[in-house]
């Protein structure tokens, strides 16, 4: 399986639940992170680590690669892009490869008795866009996509991916700071809406004051949203 996606193993970090493990959730962190670093920003955020009695947390990292809107340099980041602006084509070849490293993930998790309607995938800025790639391209049967400060070029491949589909997609839970100085609220507005268009069910929140950055009262709301879509599942356990 590994070799298919050219042999790339990724880095990840992970917070084990408290109890049984029932639920999965991957969490994908933005440009130039890893996954320690988006670990250690939500727990000074939160003033602890997110944590549930019954899902498994995986913060991966992005293989390091050159990025050409930091003129080249190589850092982490999830794929590569032509700008940073949402009306230039989408860089395919690189958002391809990584959707096939990520589903090495999501199969692990397949492997280790968790169903694929109990895995939640997400992520924030850069991390958030790869998830619905991830999603909505290859996976529609997950039980849920968030993206916090995320967008999608306006000729997106999901957006097209999406027009063919038939059947239930996954929710998808947004969130976006209306001071957003890297991306701008209208962006992740727009792509809301188009995933709409799309037969994609929705939650957007606005986040007024808030800059390319988490917040306390949005990583509230997400472990809202997380423990909805991935309930225990004690009732089962009898049946």
């Amino acid at each position: 399986m590994a070799a298919a996606s050219g042999s790339v193993r990724l880095q990840r970090c992970m917070v084990s639940p408290a109890g049984r493990h029932s639920a999965s959730l991957i969490f994908l962190h933005g440009s130039g992170d890893s996954g320690q670093g988006m670990r250690t920003w939500i727990k000074q955020v939160l003033n602890q680590d997110l944590t549930f009695q019954h899902i498994k947390i995986i913060y991966p990292t992005a293989p390091p690669r050159p990025y050409t809107p930091m003129r080249g340099r190589t850092t982490n980041v999830w794929f590569d892009r032509f700008k940073i602006s949402n009306d230039c084509p989408e860089h395919l070849e690189s958002i391809n490869v990584m959707c096939k490293v990520l589903t090495d993930l999501i199969d692990d998790e397949v492997k280790n008795g968790i169903m694929k309607n109990r895995i939640l995938v997400g992520g924030f800025s850069m991390g958030g866009c790869m998830a619905m790639h991830l999603a909505y391209r290859n996976h529609q049967d997950v039980a849920g996509v968030f993206a916090l400060s995320s967008f999608l070029n306006k000729t997106s491949a999901v957006y097209q991916a999406l027009e063919e589909s038939e059947g239930a997609l996954p929710e998808l839970f947004q969130c976006h700071g209306t001071t957003d100085e890297l991306v701008p609220h209208s962006w992740g507005e727009e792509t809301n809406w188009t995933l709409q268009s799309l037969g994609v069910s929705t939650k957007f929140h606005s986040l007024p004051g808030v800059y390319h950055e988490l917040s306390r009262a949005e990583l509230e709301r997400l472990k809202l949203w997380i423990l909805e879509k991935l309930p225990e599942e004690m009732e089962k356990q009898n049946a």
